[in-house]
């Protein structure tokens, strides 16, 4: 059965490359269905590869092969949490080692343009607090690039 809600992610023809990217890194995550173009369209020709359905995280997605026209931004992202620096090394090393790119706060965007948060559950936890406790946290995140577990927990102790 169909999911009645599916984030749709718009791709420069490489959509089924990224889902099998996403579905070898993150947990409970694959590739459903490859489907091709039953004719020429604006983007490609009959036969090209025109979606693919993939989940991240549990998450149903599609990945709509429309050519250059449309880029991803920072307006869309996937929070991935953490619970352990382990887990957030792996994570951000997989997006930044297959051609992606650091940014700041534990955002990073892979090499298809699409942004990640690899938010370690210290962190959002601490931010749920409230009060002095996420302050101190919120401080420590400010100064980072990829999110330091240990420094965040020192951060939340005070």
């Amino acid at each position: 059965m169909r999911p009645k809600n599916t984030i749709c992610l718009w791709f420069d023809n490489d959509a089924e490359e990224a889902a099998r990217f996403y579905a070898a890194t993150f947990p409970d995550s694959k590739v459903t269905g490859v489907h091709k173009a039953p004719s020429d369209y604006p983007g490609g020709k009959e036969g090209d590869v025109l979606t693919v359905e993939f989940t991240v995280c549990g998450i149903p997605c599609i990945g709509l092969n429309g050519g250059p026209v449309f880029t991803h931004d920072e307006a869309f992202s996937f929070q991935i949490a953490t619970d352990d620096q382990e887990e957030t090394d792996r994570y951000w090393n997989a997006i930044i080692g297959n051609g992606g790119q650091a940014s700041e706060c534990g955002w990073c965007k892979d090499r298809w343009g699409l942004s990640w948060q690899i938010t370690p559950r210290t962190l959002m936890d601490a931010m749920a607090k409230g009060g002095a406790e996420a302050r101190r946290a919120f401080g420590a995140m400010m100064t980072m690039t990829k999110i330091d577990v240990a420094a965040i927990e020192a951060a939340r102790r005070g």
